[in-house]
This record gives C-alpha cells, structure tokens and sequence, in this order.
C-alpha cells in the first residue's frame, strides 16, 4: 500500500446529504431518478444503483471508493472499538500492536483470512485505516494509576461517602464561602517534565537544563474554598533551623516551618490549623466545613479535633484512594500549578546562567504560579467535577467506576466503638480490606501520645463534628474476577 496515496480520480464527489435526499425523492416517489439526479446535483447512474440496492458493499448514500473492502466486516470492527474503549475504561487499555494482533486473531478464529496466511498480527497499514474508519479512538497517552487507586474508587465507597457528606450539609446548612478543602503538594528545585521544543530534525537526543539530578522537597500546604479564596499557604522547608530568607518574595500572609525531612507532621499540621482559623473566620456562629484526606497527621491528631469541637469547624474525611477524584484541589489546582511552577524554574535558569535553583528561591518562584493558579474559576470547578458543591452525587459516570469493578467490595457495617478506648485499627486499608465507613464517638477521646508519620497514609472516610469525633473501624470484604474472556465480546 501506498503510505503517501494522492487522490487523483474525481468519483464521488458528490454530496452525501445531497445523494440521501435523491434516494428519498425517488423512493417516495415524488420525483424519477433523471430529475433528481439534476435537481440534487448528483450522478444518474449513481444513483440508480443506490436506489435500486444493487451497490453490494455500501447502501444508501454513503462512500466507498476503492477496489478492495476491509477484511474485517463492519460488526466485527464495532466489537473491536467496543472492546477498546472496555478495556481503556478498565486501566488495561490496549497498545497498537495489541490491537493489530487481537484483530487477526478475530479474523483468523472467523473465517476472515485467504488461505495459506502465515503471519501473526495485521501490518500498520491497516492499523491506519481502522483508525481512519473509526475517528472516535484515537493513540493516547496513558496517566500512571496505581492499582490501589484503582481497586479503592468503587460505587460502595462513594455512596457511603456521599451519604454521611449530605447528612453534614443538609444539618448544618452551609454557605459556599465556608467549605474548604486542605491538601499538601510536594514542590522540588528540579522541575518536572519539560514541554517539547523546537529542534533539529534527526538529532538523536534534546537536552533541557535542570538544577540538578535530583532536587530537595518542600511541601506546600494549599486551601481554598468554593468561591475561590485560598488560605495563604504553609511551607515546609527541609532544614533544622529558619532562615528569613527562605520566604523573600513569598504569597502574602504565608507561613512556614521547618524539619529535617520536609514533610507534615502531627504538630505542624496543627500550626497550619491555628493559621487556618484565624484566616477563615470560623466560629459556633459561623461554622466551616473542612475536607481533607486520611493521611495520619489529620485523623490523629486529637489537638486539632478538639479545637475543631471548640471553633465550630466540621472536619469530613474523604475515602482513602479516592482523592484523584473526589478532592477538589487534586482535580483543578494541582496540576495547574505544577505546570506554572516548571515554567517559572526554566525562566529563573535562563536568566542566572551557571546558578541552580535551592530552597531559597522556590517560594518567590512559587508565588507567580500560585497566583495564576489561585482563580476563582480554578476552585469552582474543582468543587463541581467532585460533586462536593452543588452536591451531586452521581456526577460520576460508569466508565469511571469500570477499574474497581475488577476488585468490587461491598461494605459491611462497622461494629460499634467504646468511646472509652482509643482506637487502634490501622488507618491505611489493604487490598484485601473493604474500606470502613464512618464511625462517630460521642465523648471526647483521651489525648493520647501518637508518633508522626512522614509518608502520606490514609483513613477511612470519616466525619468529625463540633460535638463529635471521628475513628475509623476495619471491616471486610470479597472480590470478584472479570467474567468475560479476551473475545468474549468480539466473537
């Protein structure tokens, strides 16, 4: 086949609306073929064809110029696009030569194939004009996902989750500027991947200078809420003593701290919460709604339930593995301001040739990103694509759910938890672990000494309240295997 094919016949040029409407008239009888052949500008003899059926490979008013027809026939090529986007929706999608090998085994076990072929796969020619035949699928690169992501966002999960998340709503009633979401974001002095440049054509490598290897991280504790006001945020530089000029050029109203590994801990995050409350205003009389993940220092950290209890501010934790899509700020903010944070590193490179960027310059190069991904627009729609504001519990669709259907649990009530005992349930589930729900305990719960923890672990979703504090309790659960094979929709 010729890669590089110039059309030079001029049949069927016509139209296929106009050759549709002249197939109508004729068959409707309104009008005999020589008429609307020249009252619809289409060929007379064309025409005859398609009104009398005798065109074999097509009907009606579609196209089909050529001399050979595709090996595959037209149902089978539909099964095969169906089984695509199946196995795409499922995390497994399917690689070029996947399908260029799936779709000759199809045709070999239907009959498909002239005799004595001897080869193992279709050629890229025909991969191209499969891909022509069908534009809905398209060569995509695909977003790593873990698989414990994948087995935790299921329909169980999310309906409990928005279950206790409407009960909170619905009894305290609040307004779009009091619901918060809180995450952290790793920020390094190495940019991440650069975006494609222009170069030389047939040069083996491109280069693009970075500060180093590998850089040191800072986190960056991010908050906004519905409307779109963020709380100046809180860094965490890995160091053991602060230096002042660790925040020159940072966002107005920030804070920072510092610690040897760079990451939240339980009273770091409770610094954070003190910042959080005198910026946001919460009070009994004017309760706020903060939504979080499961990671330890949130759900252990008994300090910061308690001033929760005395500031009027209801904490909901979200399902673990679920924050790819369920947390607002994973959904909108984070990958914005990765985006502009890389560009602000490249720029700060070219303009201190010879220098590498350190600790020092990251929150002033920070804070140009921060504010052009801290928009009001940014927030809302973070909000929106979670379902968390409006509240929309079935904003997600199947196709979303398809990677847990592999691994689907079902949820079974958790038993009841002595407000007297501390718990000691691990936090973090397992795959062979169904995901707890929520669990509330009435009387406030002993202060007890928990150790932080540095990577980032989560809980079950769970809710704490002005008079009411969260712990999770384990429960389990069975799965279930994919019950149909390879072909099993194809064939």
């Amino acid at each position: 086949m010729v890669r590089n094919y110039k059309r030079t016949s001029s049949r069927q040029n016509w139209d296929e609306a106009a050759m549709a409407s002249a197939v109508e008239a004729v068959n409707k009888g309104d009008m005999g073929i020589k008429n609307a052949s020249r009252v619809f500008n289409v060929p007379k003899t064309t025409l005859r064809r398609r009104v009398r059926g005798k065109n074999k490979r097509v009907s009606g008013s579609r196209k089909d110029l050529g001399g050979r027809a595709p090996v595959l026939s037209e149902e089978a090529e539909q099964d095969l696009v169906a089984y695509i986007i199946q196995m795409e929706e499922m995390f497994f999608g399917l690689t070029m030569e996947d399908v260029r090998r799936l779709a000759y085994q199809l045709a070999e076990r239907n009959g498909m194939l002239p005799p004595n072929d001897s080869r193992d796969s279709f050629g890229q020619d025909w991969l191209k004009g499969f891909l022509k035949r069908h534009p809905e699928i398209t060569p995509r690169t695909p977003e790593a996902t873990s698989a414990a992501r994948a087995r935790g966002f299921n329909r169980e999960i999310v309906r409990q989750f928005f279950d206790m998340y409407e009960t909170v709503i619905d009894k305290y009633q609040f307004l779009p500027q009091n619901i918060y979401n809180v995450d952290e974001t790793g920020i390094t002095t190495v940019q991440g991947n650069a975006g494609k440049v222009l170069a030389m054509k047939g040069r083996r490598q491109v280069g693009c200078l970075t500060s180093g290897e590998r850089g040191q991280l800072v986190t960056v504790v991010v908050c906004m809420n519905v409307t779109g006001s963020f709380i100046p945020p809180l860094f965490i530089f890995p160091r053991q003593r602060m230096k002042a000029e660790l925040m020159d050029g940072s966002p107005p109203g920030s804070i920072c701290v510092c610690h040897p590994s760079g990451w939240m801990q339980m009273d770091i995050f409770g610094q954070w919460f003190e910042h959080f409350l005198t910026t946001s205003g919460a009070s009994k009389l004017n309760p706020v709604l903060l939504i979080l993940d499961g990671h330890s220092t949130h759900v252990r950290n008994l300090s910061v339930i308690n001033k929760a209890r005395d500031r009027g501010v209801v904490i909901v934790c979200l399902p673990p593995h679920c924050s790819h899509k369920i947390q607002p700020l994973d959904v909108s903010f984070m990958k914005p301001l990765s985006t502009y944070y890389n560009t602000e590193v490249t720029k700060w490179l070219r303009s201190h040739p010879g220098r590498t960027v350190s600790v020092f310059q990251i929150a002033q190069l920070l804070t140009p990103a921060f504010q052009k991904a801290a928009t009001a627009q940014t927030a809302a729609n973070g909000f929106r694509k979670t379902g968390l504001w409006p509240v929309n519990r079935d904003i997600f669709e199947d196709h979303e759910f398809a990677p847990s259907e592999i691994t689907n649990r079902q949820l079974s009530e958790s038993p009841a938890i002595s407000s007297s005992e501390p718990c000691q349930e691990p936090l973090e589930s397992t795959p062979a672990q169904a995901v707890p729900g929520p669990q509330l305990i009435e009387q406030p719960l002993p202060e007890p000494s928990f150790s932080s923890s540095s990577p980032a672990q989560e809980a079950s979703n769970s809710t704490v309240e002005p008079e009411t504090a969260a712990c999770p309790a384990s429960t389990s659960g069975a799965g279930h295997s994919l019950s149909k094979q390879i072909f099993g929709n194809l064939v």
